[in-house]
Formats: structure tokens, sequence, C-alpha cells
């Protein structure tokens, strides 16, 4: 269905708010911003709702989630694309995977343009000297080897996860951290499952739930 010029523009204020913010505004945020009435917010929510362009659940600040793009709606923005955050990944001690989603991520669509990427949310400080700190969002692009000296999500033994810089030894895998306070450690070629290459970081953006 083809948006009104206003409900247009409030669609694209609302994709630049959860993609700079990681959340959905207010209604009260979203009327300051707008110079509107709370209430013109809600109408305007109300419609994009049953024109199917979002979806809401419960409370409207935590709850909005932009649809993903259908072939008749040409006045909706490409870029914007959703990436799921898949539980937890440790950066240091590994922690259990964690298969099921933990909510979703807006993310530019140029930026981040490769096939069935996913994110992972890192605990600890192994990586803190490449730029990967604590609590950041890796992105992730599913690939089941990897090169010398690439960042990578692994299994170990099939159930912890971790990421590190990647090493191929003549009988060894070698997972070192970037950080000189942790130790590389090396395992056998049956202990390492590759999950995915780190192909950027997202820093300061709430996953929000999808």
């Amino acid at each position: 269905m083809e948006l009104t010029e206003k409900q247009q523009s409030f669609f694209e204020y609302l994709q630049e708010k959860i993609t700079s913010d990681g959340r959905a505004p207010s209604l009260r945020e979203a009327a300051d911003d707008l110079a509107v009435s709370r209430n013109a917010v809600a109408q305007l929510i109300g419609q994009l709702e049953r024109k199917k362009i979002i979806e809401r659940e419960g409370h409207y600040s935590r709850s909005i989630r932009i649809l993903p793009e259908q072939s008749g709606q040409k006045n909706r923005k490409s870029r914007v694309r959703e990436l799921p955050v898949v539980g937890q990944i440790t950066a240091g001690l590994p922690m259990y995977a964690q298969q099921e989603w933990d909510g979703s991520i807006l993310v530019d669509g140029e930026m981040f343009s490769g096939n069935n990427l996913f994110c992972l949310r890192i605990r600890g400080e192994s990586m803190h000297d490449a730029g990967i700190l604590n609590g950041d969002l890796v992105v992730c692009e599913p690939r089941q080897y990897a090169e010398n000296g690439e960042v990578v999500a692994v299994l170990i033994g099939g159930e912890e996860a971790t990421v590190k810089r990647f090493f191929l030894g003549s009988d060894h895998i070698e997972l070192r951290p970037e950080n000189k306070t942790f130790t590389p450690v090396r395992y056998p070629f049956s202990e390492i499952m590759v999950q995915g290459k780190v192909v950027g970081v997202i820093r300061d953006c709430l996953a929000y739930d999808g």
C-alpha cells in the first residue's frame, strides 16, 4: 500500500531513530522531535501498522518493529536491514553457545551487505586490542572455514563459543586473543568448528526485541 507524504516522513523518522538509537522513540520523544501532539504520533503508528509497515506489542516505546520490505512497497528505504542477534558469545573464557535469537538490530544495508549475516554480543576483554570491547555486537558472515589471521567466531567442542584470531598449525588450531593479559590456546582439529568471520563491530547500540 502506498504511503501518504506524512506517513512516509514519519516512517523515515522511525527508521533513522531505530538505526541510530537501537530502539524506537517514545511517544513523547517523537512528539517533541516532530513538533506534533502525542495523539498525532499514535495515529501515525496505527496507520503504518494497518498498512503492515510496522508491528508492535504491548508498550509502544520498546516493542515497535519495522517489517521486512515487500515487493509492492516502493516508498520504503532499501538501505535498512534487520540482523538477528544470536545469543551471546564470550571474548575471553568461552561460554555455552546459545542457539536462539536474542532480539534483532537494524543496520545500514549498504555497509553490511553480505548474505545471512548475524550478530553476536561480546562478553569479555580478550579482543580489546582488536577494537572489540565488552558489550559490543560483532557482525558475522556465516562461514565454516578461516584463513590465518582472520577474526572468527568458533565453537569449541561443539558447545562453547568464542571470538578469536585464527591460526592453522600442522596438527592443531591456535586461537589467539588480542590482549596481552590473555594466552593463546591450541586445540586439535576435531575440537574447533568455525561459525563465521567477523566483518564488523557495532558499539553503543541496543538490540531491540523482534
